[in-house]
């Protein structure tokens, strides 16, 4: 059983290339933003506990996080493995996605990193932002914001991947069948 991390930047299309990724290689998909919401509605547990830190204005700490995670990962042990998007953030949550990998014998492929223009990011959000009905998806201000966090707290995970040997840089432009080849050239190697 093996764990792929999907990397980018908002936009850089990490969602929709899932969606064929899982399929193809028969892999759980599990994006955090997905399980949060999970957790929230249906007012288990772990989401009550991120929702006291939500609604102080705080951020989630990553225990919560990861136990969330850990309970995708349970749950979903029938698979060939996992596909993680939009998680780890932080050398913090990559340390901690490891060792959750590490306790459940799922061996870590690497990281492939969708890559692509800061404009061109931008534009695709904009054009998103038209149908998501995501009021972050409608002002560029808020868009460019998220991606000064991103290379602040994010991008250094692509040294930390790099040191290890794990991380796979992939062309994020081009129509999606073009990129979802280049993703599986890649995928391809680490199964």
């Amino acid at each position: 059983m093996i764990a792929i991390v999907l990397f980018g930047k908002p936009g850089a299309g990490k969602g929709t290339q899932a969606e064929f990724l899982k399929e193809k290689y028969n892999l759980t998909h599990i994006s955090t933003g997905d399980v949060f919401r999970f957790n929230l509605k249906n007012d288990t547990e772990l989401g009550k506990q991120a929702k006291v830190y939500m609604d102080q204005g705080e951020l989630v700490p990553d225990s919560v996080t990861i136990n969330m995670l850990a309970e995708e990962v349970s749950k979903n042990m029938d698979k060939s493995g996992f596909l993680f998007d939009g998680f780890p953030r932080t050398i913090a949550q990559a340390e901690a996605l490891e060792k959750l990998l590490n306790e459940k014998g799922i061996t870590f492929a690497g990281t492939v990193g969708l890559e692509a223009d800061d404009d061109v990011l931008v534009a695709r959000i904009l054009e998103r932002g038209k149908t998501s009905g995501r009021a972050d998806d409608q002002d560029e201000a808020k868009i460019r914001t998220r991606y000064t966090e991103y290379n602040e707290k994010t991008a250094p995970l692509i040294a930390f991947y790099e040191a290890k040997n794990k991380f796979y840089a992939v062309d994020g432009i081009g129509s999606i069948e073009e990129i979802t080849g280049r993703l599986s050239k890649v995928i391809d190697t680490l199964i």
